[in-house]
């Protein structure tokens, strides 16, 4: 799971068989004990998440959930924890209960970093690994993309958990190492355990530069590196393609605005939003109202005391007219597949590749600071509003079915090639092959 990972985590469907997942805290926590001041903060936040969610969760009923006995639950759950981590699951199972995609805890940051070095994704129905970092622990045993995960510290995983995994794994509870139980094509499973590389953060960040800025240096890296990786591509194939890699909806409209001026002298635009989380509503209009000269509504925007419709400005003559392609896959989640399904429902273009991962609602995000003199951060997302598009379907934990399934096989994983990509390059009338496709968007790692 590498740093790339961190942005997915809560955008994949919710499990609904989140205890029997969170059970396994108590095997896995870390053995930090819980003094009764640490149990206190922990109290502390699960108040402050049970507030976020009574003043502005979008629906009144709670998803049928009876919240004050959830709570409750989760107070005696705390009193009886032992460690910080079954404290801290506690407070996270809470805001699970909702079964909702964009409804979590976020804890403090832990002292220890767990850089794992592998990611994995769903494909179809199936988990494989689709990165492994060069020097880690995963590729010195051998583990390459293509592998197919069985097994995650004896957890299945599937579409309906993969993301509770890594949330569980990642942000939540930090691990040393993970037992996997891999197969690669035409070999018997192997059973692994993945040592991560793992780092110790300060309790305290020097922001003033007298540690020689050790720490400032580290934050501008970090930085740098996630930056990097969240930078759209542009590339141009031949006379008539243009292909827009989007890694995020996080852009300005000015950047949307001038990349489908570049469209407009092309006949085709292959638009690829696999692996995107997300983003803005904004960006999201914007970018639909560039595709097409007439405004569209989108959809229902329902919060908990009004509706409103959703509607992208069409851009008249300045839209872009040409060929349109989406790719999408198990990792397009919020506005990348809004977006997916206005372009099935008006016709404007064809979707490609796999089923995207039903996480469209609308949060937003509460940061809280708990102590004076040394503090702890920690934080909420509150889904506040609901879609429903204008052919009357939601697309929470359902998704967007492609117009052409199209599914990478583990040799492609392996061999990094790309058919997706080669199918939409075909369909516009150009001859492309899977491997020159892999690496036409390919980053070079820092």
């Amino acid at each position: 799971m590498s740093a790339t990972t961190c942005r997915h985590l809560f955008t994949l469907c919710l499990p609904t068989a989140c205890a029997a997942l969170f059970s396994c805290v108590s095997t896995v926590a870390q053995a930090q004990g819980l003094s009764r001041f640490d149990r206190s903060r922990i109290e502390t936040m699960l108040e402050d998440v049970r507030d976020e969610i009574t003043d502005h969760y979008y629906d009144s009923t709670f998803n049928g959930l009876d919240l004050r006995a959830a709570y409750d639950t989760a107070h005696a759950r705390i009193g009886a924890a032992a460690t910080l981590d079954v404290g801290l699951a506690a407070v996270a199972q809470f805001a699970l209960n909702l079964h909702d995609s964009h409804t979590f805890f976020v804890p403090p940051q832990r002292t220890m970093e767990a850089e794992y070095g592998w990611d994995m994704a769903m494909v179809g129905d199936s988990c494989f690994v689709v990165d492994v970092a060069p020097g880690s622990d995963a590729a010195r045993q051998g583990l390459i993309p293509g592998d197919l995960v069985l097994s995650l510290n004896g957890h299945t995983p599937t579409r309906d958990n993969l993301w509770q995994l890594l949330y569980l794994y990642r942000l939540l509870m930090p691990q040393p190492s993970l037992q996997t139980v891999v197969r690669s094509p035409g070999a018997a499973p192997r059973r692994l355990e993945l040592k991560a590389a793992v780092r110790e953060r300060q309790h305290l960040v020097d922001l003033t530069g007298t540690d020689g800025g050790s720490d400032i240096a580290r934050l501008i890296r970090d930085g740098e590196k996630a930056y990097d990786e969240l930078q759209p591509v542009v590339k141009e194939y031949g006379e008539d393609i243009l292909i827009w890699r989007l890694p995020t909806f996080a852009v300005g409209e000015r950047e949307i605005r001038d990349v489908l001026n570049r469209a407009q002298r092309r006949k085709t635009l292959v638009l690829d939003l696999r692996g995107n989380s997300g983003g803005p509503v904004q960006s999201l209009l914007a970018l639909v109202g560039r595709l097409g000269r007439d405004s569209v509504v989108l959809g229902m925007q329902r919060e908990r005391d009004k509706q409103t419709r959703l509607i992208a400005k069409g851009a008249g003559d300045e839209a872009f007219s040409g060929q349109l392609f989406v790719l999408v896959d198990s990792r397009s989640a919020s506005a990348s597949e809004v977006l997916a399904r206005v372009v099935q429902l008006t016709r404007r273009g064809r979707v490609l590749g796999d089923r995207t991962a039903g996480a469209v609602m609308r949060a937003s995000y509460r940061q809280f600071m708990h102590g004076t003199q040394i503090a702890i951060f920690y934080g909420v997302s509150v889904t506040n509003a609901d879609l429903v598009m204008s052919d009357g379907g939601r697309l929470e934990r359902v998704g967007v079915l492609p117009d052409e399934l199209i599914l990478p096989t583990a040799g492609d994983l392996a061999a990094g090639t790309d058919p997706v990509l080669a199918r939409a390059v075909m369909l516009a009338g150009t001859p492309l092959g899977a491997a020159e496709a892999g690496s036409l968007l390919r980053r070079k790692r820092r």
